[in-house]
């Protein structure tokens, strides 16, 4: 699945360089990227790429959503660079389901969907407003959570096209089909 995001990676007019963090011992092919160790946690390997940075501006991408477009990550450059008082802008799409707040089995709360947006990658940073984010000790499920806890300001860009997550072999087979197209 990298191979996927690398290509939208080195299609792309805003990238310059590509880095990728792969678990320590991990056997790889990959050509034209920069390799780092990755850590133990998502923040660890985010923090390892980094010290591989020296642009102004930095994307994270999970290799786990493969439909990356070259398109979406210069719009998604553009943006933050056109609105110098934001740190990061997100991919992320309007939540469609109706979701619940769930404890002890049963439902607690049922949310506003139309206040819920599902973050997605890539996600683009000031490089140094994520460098700082990464020293505090929140534990985070994605970097724009880091700045948000900071207190920076975090813009959402809807890609408007599937950028689904694979986690699942039904999601692959999903992925492959809109690949294939």
């Amino acid at each position: 699945m990298i191979a996927w995001s690398l290509d939208a990676c080195r299609a792309c007019g805003s990238v310059t360089t590509v880095v990728v963090a792969v678990p320590a011992g991990h056997p790889h092919d990959l050509q034209d990227v920069v390799i780092v160790e990755g850590g133990a946690t998502r923040a660890e390997s985010v923090a390892n790429a980094l010290s591989a940075v020296d642009t102004e501006l930095v994307a994270i991408h999970d290799a786990a959503r493969p439909l990356l477009t070259p398109e979406l990550l210069d719009e998604l450059v553009a943006e933050l660079v056109a609105d110098p008082d934001a740190d990061a802008i997100i991919a992320a799409a309007p939540v469609t389901d109706t979701v619940k707040k769930v404890g002890g089995g049963r439902i607690v709360d049922t949310l506003d969907r139309s206040e819920l947006w599902g973050a997605q990658t890539p996600q683009v940073f000031r490089t140094e407003a994520l460098r700082r984010a990464l020293r505090s000790a929140h534990t985070v499920t994605d970097e724009a959570m880091l700045i948000e806890a900071a207190g920076g300001k975090v813009l959402v860009h809807d890609p408007g096209i599937p950028n689904l997550k694979v986690t699942t072999p039904t999601d692959l087979q999903v992925a492959e089909l809109l690949l294939g197209r």
